[in-house]
């Protein structure tokens, strides 16, 4: 029996994707942990120089210093690298720590010199952004006949569990830093949030000649070379803005910024953004 059309209408909700951070989905944070003194580390040191000039990647090398008893000190290597690693080793549940490590998100490490592992677990992540991004949707109203309202009234995507983003963003000035961290999506839910804002200072390269240890006499250009990290705030879900001093005399020499947020401190990342070599110096 057919159905006589009439004036009334059904309105569907469907779900229109949305970015997490403007411009385009939030970058995905690769830490290598690395020294001058190991022998095994060249190859993921290459390897994170590429992921530097990856889209969509935020790609850092964190020196370490337990290396420097075995016959050469790391010249770029620092004591926050090692805890930051050894912070990452309790969170994991690992006995210790090892080089090259990489570390993906916050959540998972591989052996950093495997560069198939690697990449395979970078585009799993991206994809994981990717697929949180999706379900963070504008709503759009269309309005459909009665004689379809045995259709479902409302279409929705599943969330994606904890794959959620936060925008970050970074405004430079001649005297601040102005961050801006945007507010928690619909699909974190009411899980409690007890977020880090990390900032790192880095060289984007330095090269180094290496003169004893297991890399003796070789020279190595490292990318993205963090030499200070600062514990700058928390973050609880809601909207926060705030300015950070341009670095004093004392800073580390530096030409690039990144600001993190990240879950316990050593959990998943939440957000992340990078202020490159070219417009940091802008605003000197």
């Amino acid at each position: 029996m057919r159905h006589t059309a009439v004036a009334a209408a059904l309105t569907l909700v469907v779900l229109a994707g949305a970015n997490a951070q403007a411009g385009g989905p939030r970058p995905i944070l690769v830490e290598l942990y690395t020294s001058q003194g190991c022998s095994s580390c060249p190859p993921a040191d290459a390897l994170l120089g590429k992921l530097t000039q990856r889209k969509g990647v935020i790609a850092l090398s964190l020196p370490i210093t337990y290396w420097d008893m075995f016959g050469w000190k790391d010249t770029l290597a620092g004591e926050a690298n090692t805890r930051r690693q050894k912070a990452y080793a309790a969170a994991m549940g690992h006995g210790g720590v090892y080089t090259p490590q990489i570390v993906i998100e916050g959540t998972r490490d591989v052996v950093g010199s495997r560069s198939d592992e690697v990449e395979d677990a970078v585009d799993e992540a991206a994809d994981a952004v990717d697929e949180a991004n999706d379900d963070e949707e504008d709503r759009t109203e269309i309005t459909l006949p009665a004689e379809l309202t045995s259709v479902a009234a409302v279409v929705r995507r599943r969330p994606s569990g904890n794959a959620w983003s936060v925008a970050v963003d970074l405004r430079p000035t001649a005297q601040k830093l102005h961050v801006a961290i945007g507010g928690a999506p619909e699909t974190a839910g009411k899980a409690k949030i007890d977020a880090t804002i990390w900032l790192f200072r880095l060289r984007s390269s330095a090269t180094v000649r290496i003169l004893a240890g297991e890399n003796g006499g070789r020279t190595a250009t490292y990318r993205n070379v963090v030499n200070d990290i600062a514990d700058v705030g928390r973050w609880h879900g809601k909207a926060v803005a705030f300015d950070l001093p341009r670095a004093g005399a004392k800073t580390p020499a530096h030409d690039s910024l990144v600001v993190i947020v990240q879950q316990g401190g050593y959990g998943r990342v939440l957000g992340a953004a990078f202020l490159g070599q070219a417009t940091y110096y802008a605003q000197q």
